[in-house]
């Protein structure tokens, strides 16, 4: 999707009309929106220009009449001339070829829409899994890269399995809940989405199918279908993932992998009871069926114990690969999460991540041995707990006070997520289109479970709270009309 970096100046006296002309007409003159490039809709565009669709109109109609632009009946407006081709005998090339070429998929549409307007100022992002702005621990950060100058003599590249000192600080905060690796089945990655995709492209053969939970945040991802790699969707109950199917689908349907989130499931919040996990364990070493446990979202338990513990520390065959990561504790940017695993699948998955990137950051680990050393990580957690246990509060409040009659949901005990069932289906795209229309941005059930229409997945984690209050108040709103608007 082309994106708009620039607003008209509304005071210029250049009328607003002829600004977006004379943007349009730069961006491809330039080349940065090449030949047969898609313009974005143009309730998109007048939102990202902040102006009225009939300004914008007039804007296009006459780049059409200049021959820049070209509208298509059903397939929107694009790019036909650059004014370059109309002076060479030499047609530019076509980069929209080579784009549908590529190996990897484009994202869902409403993913690509969801990461460009979380960007977008006065958005209230009721879907965004992360920590608000306002979780960020400053001074923390700022003690902690105080400290690094004195111990980093170099920032050259790492060995392949990361950092050695954050390796053994992991080493130690792993025993923590049960988990006795040493620091050489450990490798650092870039996050736990990087962990995933290196397990898939070293481990898997093509075609493979991945057994996982439905809904899944695996399935908002292309990143795997381009990688020819199936997904079999399991049902869940209260205490997570059922059992019965993944036998069934070891013996019928040659799966080669369990993909699960047993702490504080994304979307749906769920817990992975203790009973469920022995019971999976127990079943998939009968099966000898490999298992990812994703379980970036452990620490974040709000109510007074923690959760059972991980996967992981039942295994005593080495079938788990175990994912952690600091991107939903800490901060997403130090891009530092982590795989434990037997030894030479560790080796493997290191060496094709040195083929990828030749390691992860060196200076953010540099920075993640120090907050588990000082410990402030664990200064960090308890406030974060704290301050996250008030926004599920104020979030289930204000859903008692505006969903009661037109939705039901469970209060998670942990983590980031509510998931809001509806109690009649709606058109999930187009409730999307008109939260974003009145600066409300949502994750729809869809991109979870592509047959949903009925479920929302909601975050408390980063909106503020008078965002949480008015957003789901105003979100209540849309879906009412829409609902009435289905039964009228």
């Amino acid at each position: 999707m082309l994106s708009i970096d620039w607003v008209p100046n509304h005071k210029d006296a250049v009328p607003l009309y002829r600004q977006i002309v004379e943007y349009i007409k730069n961006k491809i003159t330039i080349g940065e929106w090449p030949l047969h490039s898609k313009l974005p809709p143009q309730r998109v565009l007048a939102n990202n220009f902040q102006v009225n669709r009939s300004t914008l109109k007039i804007a296009l109609e006459e780049l059409i009449a200049d021959g820049l632009l070209e509208s298509k009946i059903g397939s929107g407006t694009w790019v036909a001339n650059n004014t370059w081709s109309v002076l060479t005998s030499h047609p530019p090339v076509n980069w929209n070829s080579y784009l549908d070429k590529g190996i990897y998929l484009p994202n869902l549409h409403t993913i690509q829409e969801i990461n460009h307007s979380e960007f977008k100022p006065n958005i209230i992002r009721l879907g965004t899994g992360e920590l608000s702005p306002e979780l960020f621990p400053k001074a923390m950060m700022n003690s902690i890269l105080k400290k690094l100058p004195s111990s980093i003599n170099s920032l050259g590249y790492e060995e392949p399995k990361g950092l050695l000192s954050l390796r053994k600080q992991i080493s130690i905060y792993l025993r923590s809940f049960g988990i006795d690796a040493s620091p050489t089945s450990i490798m650092i990655v870039s996050g736990a989405l990087q962990a995933l995709q290196l397990i898939c492209c070293s481990l898997l053969p093509k075609g493979s199918t991945i057994l996982l939970e439905k809904p899944s945040y695996l399935y908002s991802l292309k990143l795997f279908q381009s990688m020819n790699m199936q997904f079999a969707g399991l049902p869940l109950d209260e205490d997570g993932i059922q059992l019965a199917p993944i036998t069934y689908h070891k013996e019928h349907k040659n799966a080669n992998l369990l993909y699960t989130i047993p702490c504080f499931h994304n979307p749906t919040g769920i817990l992975m009871s203790e009973q469920r996990r022995k019971s999976i364990i127990a079943l998939c070493q009968k099966e000898q069926l490999p298992v990812i446990e994703d379980d970036v979202y452990r620490e974040l338990w709000l109510d007074s114990t923690p959760p059972p513990i991980p996967l992981k520390a039942l295994d005593r065959e080495g079938l788990v690969l175990y994912l952690g990561s600091l991107s939903k504790s800490l901060s997403p940017g130090l891009r530092i999460g982590w795989i434990v695993g037997p030894e030479p699948v560790i080796e493997r998955l290191a060496d094709i991540k040195m083929q990828n990137d030749y390691g992860s950051s060196s200076l953010s680990q540099w920075a993640a041995a120090e907050w588990f050393s000082s410990g402030l990580y664990q200064m960090h957690l308890e406030k974060v707990r704290k301050k996250l246990r008030i926004r599920r509060d104020v979030a289930s409040q204000s859903l008692d006070t505006h969903f009661s009659d037109i939705a039901t949901w469970k209060i998670p005990s942990g983590g980031f997520y509510i998931w809001l069932t509806l109690t009649q289906p709606v058109s999930m795209q187009k409730l999307f289109t008109e939260a974003l229309d009145k600066g409300l941005l949502i994750h729809p059930g869809n991109i979870y479970d592509n047959l949903s229409n009925r479920h929302l997945r909601l975050s408390y984690s980063y909106a503020s709270i008078s965002q949480l209050k008015g957003g789901l108040r105003l979100l209540s709103s849309i879906i009412r009309n829409m609902m009435e608007k289905e039964r009228g």
